[in-house]
C-alpha cells in the first residue's frame, strides 16, 4: 500500500469533504469478498462512470502502480509461487495495460536476475510444455537494476 497523493479540486466531495488522499494496493483477487455488495470489480481500462477527483486520483494511483513496477515485485505477489514466463508477461501487461514484446520482457526478466527456473513443467494440449519459475531475485551489491520492457 502507498499514498499516492492528496486531491482538492475547489469542490466539495459528495462526502462533504474538502481534501481527499489517496492510497493504492494490490490485492489478489482471493482476498476479496465478491459477495459483498458494496464491493465491485471492473476493468482498469473501462472504469465506471466517476466523479472528476475521483478519476483524477484513479489516474495517479495507476502513475504511481506503474512506476514503482520497476522496482518492486508487484506482478510477483499477484502470481501463485510457481509460474510459467508466460503467465508472468500476462500478469505485467495487465498491470502496465500495454502488450510486451515477448524476447525484450524474457531479456529483462534475465538482466534483472529476478526469476529461476524450477524442476517442474507444464504441458497442455500441442507444442512445447512449459517450464515453471519462481521469483527469487539474487542480492547485488551495487544496488537493484530496474525492469525496462519494450513496448509493442
Amino acid at each position: 500500500m502507498e499514498q499516492v497523493g492528496a486531491f482538492a479540486d475547489g469542490q466539495r466531495h459528495p462526502g462533504g469533504a474538502t481534501l481527499t488522499v489517496a492510497f493504492v494496493a494490490v490485492v489478489p483477487a482471493t482476498v476479496l469478498d465478491v459477495a459483498n455488495p458494496d464491493v465491485a470489480w471492473f476493468s482498469v481500462g473501462e472504469p465506471p462512470t466517476l466523479p472528476p477527483r475521483h478519476r483524477v486520483m484513479l489516474d495517479a494511483a495507476l502513475e504511481t502502480l506503474r512506476t514503482r513496477m520497476d522496482y518492486a515485485p508487484i506482478a510477483f505477489k499477484l502470481l501463485p509461487a510457481m509460474f510459467t514466463l508466460s503467465e508472468l508477461q500476462q500478469m505485467y501487461e495487465i498491470l502496465l495495460g500495454r502488450r510486451l514484446h515477448k524476447a525484450s520482457f524474457r531479456r529483462a526478466l534475465q538482466g534483472a536476475v529476478l526469476v529461476e527456473p524450477t524442476e517442474e513443467w507444464r504441458s497442455e494440449g500441442r507444442g512445447r510444455p512449459a517450464q515453471f519459475y519462481r521469483f527469487a531475485p539474487r542480492k547485488r551489491r551495487q544496488g537493484r537494476r530496474p525492469v525496462r520492457f519494450d513496448l509493442l
